[in-house]
């Protein structure tokens, strides 16, 4: 049993923080730092020692109206932000994003724990259109228009460092982190299709994996909290932002796991130069969807493929739909454990 505890604990999914471009999530215009569903299962659980790559493909879908086609038409110049309008309007975003993610997993402890390190970096297609009919008030004139705004580009994201530290006790696991962005992806305030957010964040929390490799049960929860630096480019500054994340899982097999994702996401304090027509504008969605995962053993490098899909719901002033991912990660295979060791 020993051995199986080894291989499944280190098919924990290596720790990625990124952020998607589009209009997936929420904040400025629907554009925050964290990419909500990106840890969960076996979050907590320690990996074995050494380097180890994720390679992630990730494809959401999402529409909104309201507040935040608004927002924005106010982030890209096309609508000034204190006037009273009447906007009867859709926004649709589209992305698809490679993220490939190095990191290494260190051997000697830290604090009793495992210390972990990573570096995120994201690269691909996105598009995202507004269309329908504006309203635009400034007493005692009044103006209406119907149109469409469209874009899409292939680019090159931010660069998202990520740090944790874990520890275990039987079949308790524990983990905290912190993570950031560095905003050097490419990015237009004037542009609907971004792949950076245009400002630097700090986010950090912690999370709890219970694991039993006797029956194969897994849970793990994953929270934690944003603060965003100011966007200089719009005098725009998001506010505290809040995002939880779970995964639930039952191994079949050493080497076949399906389980349940999901997600809530929300804004804890108002955004700082929004549109006064907006209000505080505080964002929030929650999703949740199927998981499968396959480990494929080897006496060199051990390969962990998942795949997993959220449907979202409960959406405010946030752009939602679905979102699809594909994660292929690689790590050092465990330590060979003799019969003796095992048996003990």
């Amino acid at each position: 049993m020993a051995r199986k505890q080894i291989l499944l604990a280190s098919v924990a999914t290596v720790g990625v923080s990124l952020a998607a471009p589009g209009l997936a999530r929420a904040d400025e215009g629907g554009v925050g730092f964290w990419l909500p569903g990106q840890l969960g299962t076996l979050a907590a659980v320690p990996q074995t020692p050494g380097w180890n790559l994720g390679i992630i493909d990730y494809y959401t879908s999402v529409s909104a109206g309201g507040n935040v086609a608004a927002a924005r038409q106010v982030t890209i110049n096309r609508l000034p932000p204190n006037v009273l309008v009447n906007l009867n309007a859709n926004i649709r975003a589209n992305d698809d994003l490679g993220v490939l993610s190095p990191g290494y997993v260190f051997a000697t402890p830290v604090l009793e724990g495992q210390l972990s390190v990573s570096m995120a970096a994201l690269g691909g297609w996105s598009s995202a259109d507004i269309r329908g009919e504006l309203t635009v008030a400034a007493p005692p004139f009044a103006a209406t228009r119907q149109g469409q705004t469209s874009d899409s580009r292939y680019g090159i994201g931010d660069l998202v460092p990520f740090a944790a530290l874990r520890w275990n006790s039987g079949v308790n696991n524990w983990m905290t982190f912190l993570d950031g962005d560095i905003p050097v992806g490419m990015y237009d305030s004037s542009r609907l299709a971004n792949f950076g957010i245009g400002h630097g964040t700090l986010d950090g929390g912690g999370g709890y994996t219970y694991f039993d490799p006797q029956t194969g049960h897994e849970f793990s929860l994953v929270t934690g909290v944003t603060y965003n630096l100011s966007n200089t480019s719009t005098g725009y500054r998001n506010g505290w932002d809040w995002h939880l994340d779970w995964g639930a899982s039952q191994f079949l097999s050493k080497t076949v796991q399906l389980g349940v994702v999901g997600y809530v996401y929300a804004q804890l304090t108002a955004d700082q130069g929004a549109a006064k027509f907006l209000g505080a504008n505080l964002s929030r969605v929650a999703g949740v969807g199927p998981q499968l995962g396959f480990i494929f053993p080897s006496k060199t490098v051990q390969t962990y493929l998942s795949f997993k899909a959220f449907r979202e719901f409960a959406a405010d002033n946030r752009a939602s739909g679905w979102n699809a991912w594909v994660i292929l990660s690689f790590s050092p295979a465990p330590p060979e454990i003799s019969p003796a060791k095992e048996a003990r």
